[in-house]
């Protein structure tokens, strides 16, 4: 059986991966309904505010087989939720269904669930198996995961660099590292994240929209470091009408689509900020700043996760050096995309 429960277990994870960028600061989550390893029911979290996993998999199970419900597992990436939110609990539709055995990958952190929704299935009779896939749903919504149990964003830092690894020319002129391709999974990246975050200099210079126009999906909310309020309104993150976080030392008021937020000067800490945004129920940041910006994350140990774009056709001896990556962090995976190379790194906890 346990080859079994993973086997479905894996289908949900993969069902659970269609809620990125769509579901936050809610977990992607995954259902499938199985009945003698035959699957009658699946579906996901799609939407934040729409229906959860659970509900949408009993919605999808044809009536000539409704019958089979009961008799049937539900295999869910994450513990049904027990409480009254913006959908009624899952943990009561699955017990009303009349499901009698449920496997769980992994107990919820939210302390509005935290295994409530469990003890109310085992309370009513039902079977439950909890850890099937545990590490694995885990690394799926290790967003979800790190605003609840470390109260804070789960925070990426990513930058581009020539093979002889520089991410930008000495006059400050800007250098166009990546393609189109990859420009496309940069976006991507962009899409899956609720914020985005850049320094003073990064947007004076490049003067980005840091927008995800070449995916699908809504753009992250865009972050920007200007304790001094330096910079001009003629930028283009202050003049499409999306919306823009200033975070400074000089003025906390809403001006269009800009929002200022004052931090106190003594608190210029980015553990500060990442406590400010953590109030701002942020679940995960994507770090696109300069050099200074970055490393101060990796010194300060305040990232989880570094994704690194290294054009392995650019060399230009000589320029602005990118971060470097402590030697005692290996990296955890890697794909080609054209001339370069996405390598990730994950920072163990």
């Amino acid at each position: 059986m346990d080859l079994v429960d993973e086997m479905f277990m894996a289908q949900a994870l993969l069902i659970a991966e269609r809620g990125i960028g769509h579901v936050a600061p809610n977990p992607m989550v995954g259902a499938l309904l199985v009945y003698k390893e035959v699957v009658i029911g699946s579906g996901y979290h799609q939407r934040f505010g729409e229906a959860h996993a659970e509900v949408n998999c009993f919605n999808s199970v044809q009536d000539d087989q409704k019958h089979l419900i009961p008799k049937s597992t539900l295999y869910v990436t994450l513990e049904p939720c027990s409480h009254h939110g913006k959908t009624p609990p899952c943990s009561e539709r699955i017990i009303k269904e009349g499901v009698k055995r449920v496997v769980v990958a992994v107990q919820d952190p939210h302390s509005k669930v935290d295994g409530k929704g469990i003890k109310q299935l085992v309370d009513a009779g039902v079977e439950v198996k909890l850890g099937v896939l545990r590490e694995e749903a885990r690394l799926q919504n290790r967003r979800f995961f790190s605003f609840h149990e470390r109260s804070r964003p789960y925070v990426i830092l990513k930058w581009a660099e020539t093979m002889d690894r520089f991410m930008g020319n000495l006059d400050s002129t800007r250098l166009l590292i990546t393609d189109d391709e990859v420009n496309k999974q940069v976006h991507q990246w962009r899409a899956e994240e609720q914020a985005i975050l850049i320094g003073t200099d990064t947007a004076l210079l490049d003067d980005p929209l840091l927008t995800n126009r070449l995916a699908s999906g809504a753009s992250p909310l865009r972050i920007v470091l200007d304790f001094n309020l330096r910079l001009p309104l003629r930028l283009r993150i202050f003049q499409d009408g999306l919306p823009t976080v200033v975070i400074n030392h000089e003025r906390d008021d809403i001006l269009g689509s800009v929002q200022y937020i004052k931090m106190p000067r003594e608190k210029k800490s980015l553990a500060y900020i990442l406590n400010r945004l953590y109030s701002m129920n942020i679940q995960s940041i994507l770090i696109e700043g300069g050099a200074t910006l970055l490393t101060s994350f990796i010194q300060g140990e305040l990232w989880d996760e570094i994704r690194v774009i290294t054009n392995e056709s650019m060399r230009i001896g000589k320029g602005l050096a990118s971060p470097r990556i402590p030697n005692h962090i290996q990296h955890s995976a890697e794909i080609v995309i054209g001339h370069s190379r996405l390598h990730y790194y994950f920072r163990s906890t």
